[in-house]
């Protein structure tokens, strides 16, 4: 038999220089293995409620299934409008709403539309990887600024984001409530970035997709994070990316939103047009119901991760070779261990020893390397368990 001609043809070097995922390098080796407890996906282990499933089936069985505006079916957009305007206590128009599939879909969208080859974007660490990722497949750089953690919790130092800012800078992304971090921008932090990004003509991303997963109320008695939202005018250089995975249990549906000023919209509909044309149609329709009808389930699952937070904190705070602070928000125990250096393998070991699947932090970046990522949006019982096996090897 004759072989096949070589083809000239590649991929982008840069593209094909992407790492693989370091979570699911952990998780791919436990495939099938029976008995392991996996918390190492930022995901809870509740289903969908019903009630958002039931307006999915209503929405598939009256036909919608039909595309839609590349900006979002109108009912939706209006809805998340509304949302966000009772969230942050100030007015916006359904213009300045985008609809995605996703909320990663919603940051590539943003970089598509201001990385050019040889831009920057300083980035908050450590950080979920793909956001990095998605600056690199552009042609960009992501410059990694690491948040410096303590006892009491992780700090942002302003002098050394700002340092790290030139005449190729496009945006300063940040994330808050931070995963893995469960880091928090103060309302100070994010007055201060602002303030910057207006004077040098940058752009403010803040990736939001926690901001309802937290374990204080803020001044007003809310149970939501600080945002650019709360202090931006409407033509200020701010742009929110958000999702339904994490407040509404919503992961696999993939659907999210963007929130940036009415004159960008259009530049977002074109994009979202090259990309997806536009977010599945009867996922959108149960978009409105999830927001509509979402907040006593976003209250109950916020009451429950508080109470995994506070025994995570109590059981895994209280293990010999663990140091960890008490995360503020989202869904994340980020911890060190003594005498590890290799936080791959000891993920892999801690699988292969204990049967409960974790990430490691080098999947966030280099200062990540040293920590370990557990979620906590699991049942207690089902986490007690993972603690229980866990405590051997960490004492």
């Amino acid at each position: 038999m004759n072989e096949l001609p070589r083809l000239p043809a590649r991929l982008r070097p840069i593209v094909e220089s992407l790492k693989g995922s370091r979570i699911r390098a952990v998780s791919d080796s436990a495939f099938d293995r029976p008995g392991v407890i996996p918390l190492w996906f930022g995901e809870s282990d509740r289903a969908t409620p019903a009630f958002i499933c039931e307006a999915a089936n209503r929405a598939l069985t009256a036909g919608k299934t039909f595309y839609t505006p590349n900006r979002g079916i109108p009912a939706l957009r209006e809805t998340v409008a509304a949302y966000v305007s009772r969230l942050r206590g100030q007015t916006f128009g359904v213009e300045r709403v985008t609809i995605t599939a996703s909320g990663v879909n919603a940051i590539m969208l943003v970089m598509q539309s201001l990385v050019d080859a040889g831009d920057n974007v300083v980035i908050i660490t450590p950080l979920w990887p793909n956001c990095a990722d998605a600056i690199t497949v552009l042609g960009g750089e992501a410059r990694r600024v690491p948040l410096i953690p303590g006892d009491a919790g992780w700090r942002l130092d302003l002098d050394r984001l700002f340092d790290a800012c030139d005449a190729r800078t496009r945006a300063i992304f940040l994330n808050s409530p931070g995963n893995p971090t469960g880091w928090v921008a103060t309302p100070d932090d994010l007055a201060a970035v602002l303030a910057f990004c207006r004077q040098r003509g940058i752009w403010a991303i803040g990736d939001e997709v926690y901001e309802r997963i937290v374990y204080a109320p803020d001044a007003r008695g809310r149970r939501v994070s600080p945002s650019f939202l709360d202090i931006a005018k409407p033509d200020d250089p701010v742009i929110s990316v958000n999702s339904f995975s994490k407040s509404w249990c919503m992961t696999g549906w993939r659907l999210g939103w963007i929130v940036a000023p009415a004159a960008y919209g259009e530049t977002l509909g074109k994009i979202n047009e090259f990309n997806i044309s536009g977010a599945t149609t009867f996922v959108q329709e149960a978009g409105v119901t999830a927001i509509r009808d979402g907040e006593p389930f976003i209250d109950e699952i916020v009451a429950q991760y508080a109470r995994a937070r506070d025994l995570v904190a109590q059981r895994l705070g209280g293990m010999r070779r663990v140091r960890l602070a008490r995360p503020e928000a989202a869904l994340y125990a980020f911890f060190q261990v003594d005498g590890m250096a290799d936080s791959l393998a000891y993920a892999k070991e801690i699988l292969a020893k204990c049967g409960v699947g974790l990430a490691p932090g080098i999947a966030f970046g280099p200062e990540g390397e040293g920590w370990l990522r557990l979620c906590f949006a699991t049942g207690p019982q089902r986490l007690s368990q993972a603690l229980d096996r866990l405590e051997p090897l960490l004492s």
